[in-house]
């Protein structure tokens, strides 16, 4: 089976509408769903859950490759599960938010999550979401979507999610959070997040999520 003709892939920044919308198109299209980003949360979640310094390269590349992680689909939706704790709400805390980028600037753990992912993508049809899966992960997928939109639109998104389960939310806050998230995918050393040469660029600003997922759709049938 070859990559280029079984695997899109999406990218972008925080709050574009990635993995809600990924979720919906493999629906759509009969394929498995990869979150990558749940992966760079349960890293994470694992390192403060062990109590690991956040600061240590090293001790957090160990910590990672240490972890055993299970992606499932179940009747509840994708579970993400770390040594056989069931972590998917608890990855999803502004706490792990605001930490994954010290796990997702680190070269080792990028290498050993990489690897995973290639590894799922091998077994079925897949859509993957995340920040480098058009440039570095799958390379070679024949389509690739960006999608972006706004900042004020992406804070707007997660602030309605959050405040969907119970939590209280500053606006403003959290679009300055988006911001930072943004400069540090774009700037650090190792795969930096950017539109790859081929990808498609699906702004989504002024999109509902049907309109992005029927183009999305449309655009991988084309491609594929």
């Amino acid at each position: 089976m070859s990559e280029a003709t079984h695997i899109v892939a999406i990218d972008g920044p925080a709050g574009a509408g990635k993995s809600t919308c990924a979720k919906r198109v493999a629906k759509a299209l009969g394929f498995a769903f990869l979150d990558t980003g749940a992966m760079y949360r349960a890293a994470t979640w694992w390192a403060l859950h062990q109590g690991i310094s956040l600061e240590d390269p090293d001790a957090l590349s160990e910590s990672t490759r240490r972890m055993e992680l299970d992606i499932h689909e179940s009747d509840s939706g994708q579970r993400v599960v770390v040594n056989g704790q069931d972590v998917t709400q608890a990855i999803r805390t502004p706490e792990v938010t605001r930490l994954i980028y010290k796990l997702d600037q680190n070269s080792a753990v990028r290498r050993h999550l990489v690897e995973l992912q290639r590894r799922f993508g091998e077994r079925a049809p897949t859509v993957a979401e995340g920040r480098d899966i058009g440039t570095v992960v799958f390379p070679k997928a024949r389509c690739k979507i960006y999608l972006d939109a706004s900042i004020e639109a992406r804070a707007q998104r997660r602030a309605l999610e959050l405040e969907a389960k119970g939590m209280t939310v500053d606006r403003n806050t959290l679009a300055a959070e988006i911001h930072e998230r943004d400069e540090q995918s774009k700037n650090r050393k190792d795969s930096p997040l950017r539109k790859a040469e081929d990808a498609l660029l699906v702004d989504t600003t002024h999109m509902t999520q049907d309109e992005v997922v029927a183009e999305i759709v449309r655009l991988a049938r084309e491609r594929l």
